[in-house]
This record gives C-alpha cells, structure tokens and sequence, in this order.
C-alpha cells in the first residue's frame, strides 16, 4: 500500500504515524517543504522516500510531487496530513488523484461552521441558533433576534483564530471595522462547560475507540485573555454527552478517521453541539490519549488503513491532563519543583511550538493519575503565580 504523508514533521509526535504504517508494510512517503536533514531519524527510517517542496501552499508543486510518487511507485492508496490546517488540501489531492476519504465534495461540511451546525441538527443534537452575516446591518438583525452577548467568528477558520464575543453595540462596530463589510459566523452565547467527544473510527464507520475531555475554559477565552489552561481526559463520560457524540458520529458517516467534537455541558446538564473536526484534537492530546488508556493510537490508525479495522480493548484507567505554563507569567514554583513533587505522575514535558502557544503555553506537563484529586493538586501547584 502507498500512503502518501503531507508535513509528516509537523506537529512533531506525528511522525508516529508514519512510524507505524511502515512497521505494518506500507510504502510510506512524505511531502513537506522542510529540509530532509532537518527530520528526526525516526522519520527518515519510517520514510520510503520524501519529496521536498519551496511552499505546500503552491499546489501546483503537490500535484507535481503526486505525479512523481504514482509514476514511481503505481497508484496512491491514501493521502493524509491530519492537521486541521491542510483538510481542503487533503480533500483537493484525494479528488484530483481518486483516492479514497474525504474529497471536494464533502470537505464544506466539516469546514464550514455553519453546516456544522445543520448535521449536529440531522443528529438530533441542540444548537445555539447562528447564521453568516456579511456587514454591520446583518449582525444587528441577528442580534435582535437573540440578543447579547454573541460569538463571532470566521466561518471556515482553524482554532480559535478571529473568534470573538460581542457583548455591546460598540464592539460590534468596531468588529465590522465602522460600516466595512466582512463575513462572520455569529452564535448565539451559551454558558457552559466545554467538552470533547474524540475518537477513531474504521473504514466501517466502527468507533473503535473514543474519549471525552473538559478544559478549564474555552480555547477562545484562553486565547484573548491570556489565560493558563489545562484540560483533562474523563474516565467516565456522561449518559448525555456520549449520546450526543456516537449520533453526531453517526450523521457525519465518516470512515477511517479520528474526529474531535465540542459540546457544551450547561448547569442544567443540557448538551449543545459547538463544533466538529475530522482530526486528531490538537496539542499533545494524541499523546494523551495513549497515556490515559496505556494504548497506542499511531499504531491502531495505522493498523484499520492497512486492515480495515482493529481489536482495541481499552478502559480509561487514567485521567491524563495537560498543563501549560506561560513565559509571560510568573509561577511560585520552578520547573525543578515541579518535577521533584510531581515526577511519578508526569509522563511527559516540553516545549510548545510557537504557533499552538497562544492556546496551550509556552512549556506544558502531561500528568495522569486513577484519581482526579491528584490531577487537580498538580493543576493549582503548577498554575500557582506569584
């Protein structure tokens, strides 16, 4: 099987991926347009061949590293980056080239916050009421209809990038930039608690192994406030939540996937579908996964590409957090205290790249422990300021 990887560097622990597939046989080759010297070794072993591009943003380039791999090696089997970043540029090669997973003709519906919110309606899932305005006049109309506060954010964007809420006419103004057109996604504010619904699929639709995390607050307001965040894997998710996440699954009918959904849980324990991801959660939440569940999910994605589905047996024997710490900040407790209180639960620590920093920190500690006592012990002694 050919299996082409785009950016198989990037998020650095992604190169288990690659990893995997060739440890499964899969003729494993990688388009990026960082220098071949610059991989890790692990990669470069994991790689049959790697094609280096100046800028995967020029496709035409992609097509050209494409038809060289299909002339070398025969026809390519799948396409895959696993970034949120590069879905439309996956679903354009798998288009142009046949390759099976998600193509041109299905890509607006996972990108597309609006549509988002017509499946999690197809599944029978609660929504907060939003609609795409292009100028002041729209927005205004749509606030008068639900009033404030309202989110705004792009319709098709990555993250929490561009996302505001707007609680006053005067910002509203000033986000349409005094009369200026734009095009926004406005919802409606909903007060709650922010959860996930992540898994993997097989090339059934089967899941075969799905999670749930909550967050000390919403990426958004981490974001613009600056503020620390952690977030933890549940060992047991609520009736509801489960629910809500196997029908929203089930509507998007995916195959051989990881999805990542939010939801909110609000004080009634009410739960209202807020976005969808065809991807891997960003982070180190990947990592998380296999701590918390002492599995590893590089290996069993790559095992249902190569065999269609996976025996997985797993039971949540951990909470798994992560907790990230700003260089902006100044903490009670230094990184050597951390680790001299706190080692036998940390299972990983380090650095975070500088485009994933404004949501998650500048350094960041995964710990896991049965109880969630502990994990919030560790939260307050690492978060502590000064």
């Amino acid at each position: 099987m050919n299996v082409v990887f785009l950016s198989p560097h990037f998020p650095s622990n992604y190169f288990h991926f690659c990893v995997n597939l060739r440890k499964l046989g899969a003729n494993v080759l990688g388009i990026a347009d960082e220098k071949y010297e610059n991989l890790s070794q692990p990669l470069r072993e994991a790689l049959t061949e790697y094609y280096r591009v100046s800028d995967l943003h020029d496709y035409d380039q992609l097509v050209r590293a494409m038809g060289y791999f299909t002339h070398k090696y025969g026809k390519i089997d799948r396409f895959e980056s696993h970034t949120e970043y590069w879905l439309a540029t996956d679903a354009r090669i798998r288009t142009d080239f046949n390759i099976p997973g998600i193509k041109n003709d299905t890509i607006d519906e996972i990108k597309h916050k609006s549509l988002m919110k017509q499946k999690f309606i197809e599944a029978g899932v609660e929504v907060a009421p939003g609609r795409v305005v292009c100028s002041l006049a729209e927005a205004e109309a749509f606030i008068r209809e639900v009033g404030y506060p309202v989110v705004a954010k792009p319709d098709s964007g990555v993250g929490a990038a561009g996302t505001h809420k707007i609680t006053t006419p005067a910002e509203l103004t000033d986000l349409f930039g005094d009369g200026n057109s734009g095009e926004y996604f406005l919802e409606g504010f909903v007060q709650g608690k922010l959860y996930t619904f992540d898994g993997l699929v097989d090339s059934n639709g089967k899941p075969v192994f799905y999670t749930s995390h909550t967050y000390s607050a919403g990426i958004m307001e981490t974001v613009n406030d600056d503020q620390d965040i952690y977030y933890y894997s549940l060992r047991k998710l609520p009736p509801n939540l489960e629910k809500a996440g196997l029908a929203t699954l089930k509507a998007f009918g995916i195959r051989e996937r990881f999805f990542h959904f939010e939801f909110f849980l609000t004080a009634r324990k009410k739960v209202v579908g807020l976005e969808v991801n065809m991807r891997p959660p960003g982070g180190f939440t990947m990592d998380m996964f296999n701590f918390a569940n002492d599995i590893n999910l590089y290996y069993e994605w790559a095992n249902i590409v190569m065999n269609g589905t996976t025996a997985l047996d797993y039971q949540r024997k951990y909470h798994c957090a992560y907790i990230g710490r700003k260089f902006n900040k100044n903490y009670v407790h230094s990184h050597e205290e951390i680790i001299g209180k706190y080692g036998r639960y940390i299972v990983q620590h380090e650095a975070v790249s500088g485009v994933f920093s404004a949501a998650l920190g500048n350094y960041g500690y995964l710990v896991r422990s049965p109880g969630l006592s502990e994990v919030m012990e560790m939260v307050e002694f690492i978060h502590q300021k000064e």
